[in-house]
């Protein structure tokens, strides 16, 4: 009887056990971090020897292309889902398809004036959670797609990769009732320069990685695109800026030291666009001023907003405003959709206007005035070298030093599912162009096709119950052959008394 309730013991503990979700962890750790407006040659004017030191570390590219439209949130958004801005990805320069959203989203410029523009800009750039839950047709396009896992079997509840985003453009958004699993978020008006909270932001990360057990973070740091925006990029307040971002690059890497993560935390430093000098005087782009444009023919248009803009005419005025519009300045480019440049893959998706405007590299678009008052800007070209920008990697998973030929931010998604030792969904990049970085292969190590990985974990399920039953039908033989045994020898015994 001892025997047999030990069993049932057993097997119940085994059987909880196998109840439990089965975690199907990532082979490493992995950190994004993205040092937003850093050009990829602003080390160049500036003693750097931490990053040099990380570079020797592990892997630089010449530069990175960022995707177009050049701005803050559409680029960070093509590095964590892969999706160019143009083709699948809903990002805030395609048009919304409802009003209420396209309301929120972007204003009518000639009801904006000077104050507004930096709440306009914040709420551009970082978004509103209802905006995007009614704005958004595929949430997990964007970086929740890190957190997401297909179900281990259909017998155990999905789990996933553990999430969390410190700043991260979109990360305090919801998609469809899904967000991040951990997460920090600034406040309107936030003072990205603050150094001493730049250390205590990495020393959350940290505790995120160990005490929590994260697999993925996305760290934002509003540096030096800040300070090149103010002062511009060619100026000694940005030198002692993008100081300050090698100091932190130092910080991060000692800290990674201390919490004994470098065995098992792979770093990526990006920056989602770069930045050039604002050209002013007597020659700017001001539409009002452009001879036989009006407002009036329009039914909504973007501009104010750097170099690019989004114009939507009234019916039947499109070839009008086409036509005022296309040689109206000699720095202005204008574009009807279907006839964007292919190589800015800027004219597919259904949301993007009927004409689309950029300037000339350092010429933003002014609508009905000058409201915009920055000496450095981006949104420009992404084939304008300004507008390039950085990758750095180091870690378990990279070969050291290496230098890589340039190559587009799209396909940092990939590589970094590939990190993570997750399947990608459906994307524009390829980890053919960064596979050369990596030391090995993740997946031949954990990647297990996710139909093989599910059919092992099956059989294995399968293979242990019937270890169970097995185990107590022997158990329940031997002692039912153990009971036998001793009637047997007690009625032996009562024989032999009897012929005596």
């Amino acid at each position: 009887m001892k025997m047999l309730a030990l069993c049932t013991l057993l097997s119940a503990l085994v059987l909880l056990t196998s109840s439990a979700p089965l975690q199907r962890r990532a082979p490493h750790k992995l950190l994004l971090i993205s040092f937003d407006g850093f050009r990829w040659n602003y080390d160049q004017d500036v003693d750097t020897p931490n990053m040099d030191t990380m570079s020797r570390d592990g892997v630089k590219a010449k530069y990175m292309t960022p995707a177009f439209i050049t701005i803050t949130s559409p680029c960070h958004f093509t590095i964590l889902t892969g999706d160019l801005c143009g083709t699948n990805q809903e990002q805030i320069f395609c048009l919304p398809k409802s009003s209420r959203t396209m309301s929120l989203l972007m204003p009518n410029s000639s009801t904006i004036n000077r104050s507004q523009l930096p709440i306009l800009r914040q709420h551009l750039l970082h978004s509103l959670a209802h905006v995007w839950d009614s704005a958004c047709q595929r949430p997990t396009r964007t970086w929740l797609i890190l957190s997401r896992f297909l179900p281990i079997a259909k017998a155990f509840e999905p789990v996933g990769l553990k999430t969390a985003s410190l700043f991260f453009p979109g990360g305090n958004a919801t998609y469809r009732g899904e967000t991040v699993d951990v997460k920090k978020v600034e406040s309107s008006g936030h003072n990205y320069s603050n150094e001493t909270e730049w250390e205590e932001n990495v020393e959350t990360v940290m505790k995120w990685f160990t005490e929590e057990d994260l697999d993925f973070v996305a760290l934002y740091f509003g540096e030096p695109d800040v300070t090149g925006h103010k002062y511009g990029p060619e100026t000694q307040e940005r030198k002692d800026m993008v100081s300050q971002v090698d100091r932190m690059v130092g910080y991060i890497r000692r800290r990674v030291q201390h919490y004994d993560l470098e065995s098992n935390l792979n770093i990526i430093i990006i920056a989602d666009h770069g930045m050039t000098t604002v050209q002013k005087g007597t020659d700017e782009i001001l539409l009002r001023t452009i001879p036989n444009f009006k407002f009036s023919d329009l039914q909504f248009h973007l501009v104010d907003y750097g170099p690019s803009g989004l114009l939507v005419p009234k019916e039947g005025n499109l070839e009008k405003v086409y036509q005022a519009l296309k040689d109206g300045h000699p720095k202005l480019h204008v574009y009807k959709k279907e006839e964007v440049p292919e190589r800015l893959h800027y004219s597919k998706h259904e949301r993007i206007s009927p004409l689309v405007l950029y300037g000339d590299p350092g010429y933003v678009i002014h609508g009905l005035a000058k409201f915009q008052f920055n000496n450095g800007e981006h949104g420009f070209d992404n084939e304008v070298m300004d507008m390039k920008t950085i990758f750095r990697a180091v870690g378990p998973s990279f070969k050291q030093g290496l230098l890589v030929e340039p190559f587009e931010s799209v396909n940092v998604y990939p590589l970094m599912c590939e990190l993570l030792g997750i399947k990608p969904e459906v994307h524009d990049g390829s980890l053919e162009v960064t596979r050369n970085m990596l030391i090995s292969s993740s997946s031949t190590t954990y990647g297990l096709p996710d139909v093989i990985f599910q059919a092992t974990v099956g059989l294995a399920a399968v293979v242990g119950f019937l270890f169970i039953v097995f185990v107590i039908t022997t158990i329940n033989v031997s002692v039912k052959r153990h009971k036998k045994q001793k009637r047997a020898v007690k009625s032996l015994s009562t024989m032999t008394l009897d012929g005596n």
